[in-house]
């Protein structure tokens, strides 16, 4: 009797704030989806017991389980090499979480992990932005800053599985305390949280009128609609973030020579705010035989949706495993 071939895989997200996860078919078209509160499970343990049950019920809900292959997850500090989610600075779990086996021996299934960035890269690759390229760096912007390196039509890894950390790289000599412990690395300036710092700092230093002095909690999407309506103070902060940013990816660029930068990421919505003066420095500082070469891109997908269908990609690329066989 022939094998039946299971046509469906699933595709995790797991973020700060929310987990996402969907049923993916062989097209790249989403079955179902459904998400929960990351933030509800401290414990690894108890959220990978909510995970499993919350992907059975909608598997089962929509075809059954049986037709399921394998998962792919995407994870900030995520380690596709080990399955392991490695001292996460801005997650709950800290340590080495074994958070693919753990999920394996639930469900019965191949699954795979990758960093967020990894993953978003394949999303991309796949059906946005980065279709059809072989050589681009895509970067998220968002509470860190993660990247992929796509080189010669395959993801690099690196010797450990860390590639591409540019959110840790020094940016700044001595400067500000990063989640990770050490000073100066570029999410401290660029990130999510280092974006408002670096506001407060500039409303603490001058009294400008700006009407970010006015809303609490500051994020970047507000300090987005204030430059929008106008707001001087709010585009000199995003145009300084875009200088660093900018500064940072002529760097990259003169070492991996790609065909784009892709952006993605809840701070890649601010645009042109941040993109226009980031181009502009990065321009200067590039390796002058690719300036005007390399295109700044804004992913043009759902984060979520990306990081699901990244993660579904990387679920149909691992070998089928099955408890149950």
């Amino acid at each position: 009797m022939n094998k039946t071939i299971k046509n469906r895989v699933i595709g995790v997200d797991i973020s700060l704030e929310r987990t996402s996860f969907a049923i993916v078919d062989v097209r790249g078209n989403i079955i179902a989806r459904d998400g929960f509160n990351t933030q509800l499970f401290p414990n690894a343990t108890d959220y990978v017991s909510h995970l499993s049950e919350q992907v059975v019920r909608l598997a089962e809900a929509n075809g059954g389980y049986e037709n399921i292959r394998s998962m792919g997850i995407s994870s900030p500090s995520g380690n596709y090499l080990t399955g392991c989610i490695e001292n996460a600075p801005n997650l709950k779990w800290k340590g080495i979480v074994p958070i693919a086996a753990m999920l394996r021996d639930r469900l019965g299934i191949a699954v795979a992990l990758g960093n967020d960035a990894h993953l978003a890269g394949l999303g991309e690759h796949a059906f946005g932005s980065a279709h059809g390229m072989n050589n681009f760096i895509l970067i998220t912007l968002g509470h860190g800053i993660g990247s992929l390196i796509f080189s010669n039509g395959e993801v690099h890894l690196g010797a450990d599985g860390f590639a591409g950390e540019v959110g840790h790289t020094c940016s700044v000599y001595g400067g500000r305390i990063c989640g990770c412990g050490k000073k100066g690395c570029l999410e401290a300036y660029c990130g999510a949280r280092g974006i408002v710092l670096t506001a407060k700092e500039m409303m603490a230093e001058s009294d400008e009128p700006t009407m970010m002095r006015a809303i609490e909690p500051l994020t970047p999407k507000i300090i987005t609609e204030c430059c929008d309506l106008g707001d001087k103070m709010a585009i000199e902060v995003y145009r300084r973030t875009g200088k660093m940013l900018g500064a940072a990816m002529a760097t990259y660029a003169t070492l991996i020579d790609p065909e784009a930068i892709v952006f993605a990421g809840g701070v890649s919505k601010a645009g042109h705010w941040i993109l226009e003066p980031a181009y502009e420095e990065f321009e200067k500082y590039v390796f002058h035989n690719i300036r005007g070469r390399v295109k700044f891109l804004i992913s043009e997908l759902e984060n979520h949706e990306r990081d699901v269908l990244g993660a579904s990609a990387l679920a149909w690329g691992i070998k089928e495993y099955s408890l149950f066989k």
